[in-house]
């Protein structure tokens, strides 16, 4: 945000089925590489140290992940960006299994060539729809997967189809009774398309934390919110803390502030849900 890139550096790009350009450059955080998609930037990634997570609301990813028992995992990812919360769990917990659902097969060839995974990760890409993804994953994960990442923009939008309370109940139905799901969310102002967010996700998984930094959760500018809900109470004793020490003053809401913020939204449905809010364009520049 707020930052200026140089224009006439060629730099590696894939053109997606959408029409959109995918292209891989520089960072501006001092180290790693950036996705750049329609001049959205996606992802960072840093292939010296994958455990660098320059986004803000993928270091809060990273930190309620960090509350998983230790250990290999099995998770799930929708959306592949630059692999980067992949490439975090195959560094921070070796041998874990991972699947990725992606509808951009040339963006995941980009990143595979210019930011290749490390050759020990296991982690399985398959390409398509990330809802008719889930249909198709094998009958054996069904109830085993210890984390779910939700993570699926076209251009800078969420679509309608993938934030609905029926997209979530077959999103969750591949969790373990324990796992968590994960879901990156972009608002701004009032916060309308968060608040019903968090009133869909509830009707899946009681248990609802949302992580953000406090200008952000107050409504009063344009970001991201970290939604992790499971059917089990979550580990967030050390959260606050870990929010609270950065990036940024952030904070975690649980409980009665959850039950405010919703206020009165209510869930999103297959027949009335919406993409989430457009930002500016301004806002990457």
């Amino acid at each position: 945000m707020g930052r200026k890139r140089t224009k006439d550096v060629e730099f590696p790009q894939a053109r997606l089925t959408s029409g959109g350009i995918a292209e891989i450059r520089p960072s501006d955080f001092g180290s790693g590489w950036e996705v750049i998609v329609d001049g959205t930037p996606q992802s960072h990634v840093d292939l010296n140290d994958p455990t660098y997570l320059a986004f803000e609301y993928v270091a809060r990813m990273g930190a309620v992940i960090d509350q998983l028992p230790e250990g290999p995992i099995t998770a799930i990812h929708l959306g592949a960006g630059g692999l980067t919360i992949p490439r975090f769990i195959a560094h921070t917990r070796p041998g874990s299994r991972q699947q990725v659902v992606e509808i951009e097969q040339p963006l995941v060839d980009l990143v595979r060539e210019h930011l290749p995974l490390p050759k020990d990760a296991s982690v399985r890409v398959r390409f398509g729809d990330a809802r008719e993804g889930l249909g198709r994953m094998p009958k054996s994960m069904a109830g085993t997967a210890d984390l779910l990442v939700s993570d699926v923009y076209s251009g800078a939008q969420t679509p309608a189809h993938l934030t609905s309370v029926e997209f979530y109940r077959e999103a969750t139905a591949l969790l373990a009774p324990t796992g968590i799901l994960l879901v990156n969310v972009a608002d701004g102002a009032g916060l309308a398309f968060a608040r019903r967010q968090a009133a869909t996700i509830r009707q899946a998984l009681p248990h609802l934390a949302i992580l953000a930094e406090v200008q952000v959760l107050k409504g009063r500018r344009f970001g991201n919110l970290v939604f992790a809900a499971s059917g089990s109470p979550l580990p967030t004793e050390w959260l606050p803390r870990l929010m609270a020490a950065g990036p940024h003053p952030a904070k975690v809401a649980e409980g009665r502030e959850v039950d405010e913020f919703i206020g009165g939204a209510l869930p999103a449905t297959d027949g009335d849900a919406t993409a989430s809010p457009k930002p500016k364009a301004s806002l990457f520049e």
